[in-house]
C-alpha cells in the first residue's frame, strides 16, 4: 500500500524536473536583459561616460532572435563598447555576429578573444564543469582570423595581450588586455607597466576573469576591470546564487559589479548572452547585456 504515495512522488518529481528543464531551455536562456550600472571611476566633476559591455554571445547562425535584440542595443547610445569574448559557436558563426555587432562598428571600440573564438564545441556531459580539475577539450578550429579582421577593420582595437589608448566620448582611454587565459593564452608581463597619467581613465579587459591576471592589472592601476567567461553561473540555486565561475573567480564574484580585493579597482563580470551548445539553458541567470555608466569617484 506504500508504493503509491512513492511512485506519486516519483512522478511529481519528474514532472517538476521536466518542467524546470523546459522553462530553462527554451524560455529563460532567451529572456535577454540589458543591466544598468553605476560605476564609480570618474575623476570628480567629470561628465559620465557610457560603456556597453557585451560578452559571450556564442552565436549559432540561426539565432536571428539574438542577433536582432543585441543590434537593437544601438539606441543605448554608448560611448565605447567592450567585447570580452567567445563570439561564436560554429564556423559559420561570423555572419551572425557580424548582424548583432553592426550598429556598433562605427563607434569607438576593442575586444578580447575568448577559448570559443578559436575553437568550437565538443559534446559532452554539462555537469563536467561542476569538477574543480577537468580536461578542457577543444573542438573544430573556427574563423577568429576572419573575425579579428573585422573588428580590427571598423577600427577596434585588438586588445589580446595589447596595450593602447584610444578616443571615447572626449576622454582619452588607456585600455590593457590579455588573450584568453582560460587556454593558457594570456600573456599580461609583455604588456605590464604603471597606468598612464596622461589617459582620463583605465581600463583592464580579459575574457576569463582569472585573479592572476585581474591581480596585476589592479596593481598597475587600472581603475576598471572587465570579463566575462562565466555565465554568471549559468545554472544558479535562488538565494543562494552561482555554483561555480568555471575559473578560480569565488562563486559570489559570478557577476555583476565588485570591488576587487586588495585593491581599489572595481571588477564587472558579465553573465553574458550565450551559452555552450551542449549545454543550452540558463535557469535563476538571465541572459545578459550591460551598460556601465561610470561616474565621478
Amino acid at each position: 500500500m506504500r508504493k503509491r504515495p512513492l511512485i506519486a512522488l516519483a512522478a511529481g518529481t519528474l514532472a517538476a524536473g521536466g518542467a524546470t528543464f523546459a522553462y530553462a531551455s527554451l524560455v529563460e536562456r532567451n529572456m535577454f536583459t540589458l543591466r544598468r550600472v553605476d560605476v564609480p571611476v570618474l575623476a570628480p566633476d567629470a561628465e559620465p561616460l557610457r560603456i556597453l559591455h557585451l560578452s559571450d554571445l556564442h552565436m549559432m547562425p540561426g539565432q536571428r532572435r539574438k542577433q536582432d535584440w543585441v543590434a537593437a542595443l544601438g539606441g543605448t547610445d554608448p560611448d565605447l563598447v567592450v567585447v570580452t569574448g567567445d563570439n561564436m559557436a560554429d564556423p559559420e558563426s561570423v555572419p551572425g555576429v557580424v548582424r548583432a555587432l553592426q550598429p556598433f562598428l562605427g563607434l569607438p571600440g576593442a575586444f578580447v578573444f575568448g577559448s570559443n573564438d578559436y575553437r568550437g564545441p565538443v559534446w559532452g556531459n554539462p555537469l563536467r564543469y561542476l569538477l574543480p580539475e577537468r580536461e578542457y577539450v577543444q573542438g573544430v578550429e573556427l574563423p577568429y582570423e576572419t573575425l579579428r579582421q573585422t573588428f580590427t577593420d571598423a577600427g577596434w582595437a585588438d586588445l589580446n595581450n595589447a596595450r593602447t589608448v584610444l578616443k571615447a566620448g572626449g576622454r582619452s582611454v588607456e585600455l590593457v588586455g590579455v588573450d584568453d587565459p582560460h587556454v593558457d593564452r594570456d600573456d599580461y608581463p609583455s604588456v605590464a607597466g604603471p597606468a598612464s597619467a596622461g589617459a582620463d581613465l583605465h581600463i583592464g579587459v580579459t575574457h576569463t576573469p582569472a585573479s592572476w591576471v585581474l591581480d596585476a592589472m589592479a596593481a598597475d592601476g587600472f581603475a576598471l576591470m572587465l570579463a566575462g567567461h562565466t555565465h554568471g553561473g549559468q545554472v544558479c540555486v535562488p538565494g543562494y546564487g552561482a555554483l561555480t565561475t568555471n575559473c578560480d573567480l569565488p562563486t559570489s564574484m559570478a557577476k555583476g559589479l565588485h570591488r576587487w580585493p586588495g585593491s581599489d579597482s572595481w571588477l564587472h563580470v558579465s553573465a553574458g548572452l550565450g551559452t555552450h551548445p551542449t549545454a543550452p539553458i540558463r535557469f535563476a541567470c538571465r541572459p545578459e547585456a550591460s551598460i556601465l555608466t561610470l561616474i565621478p569617484r
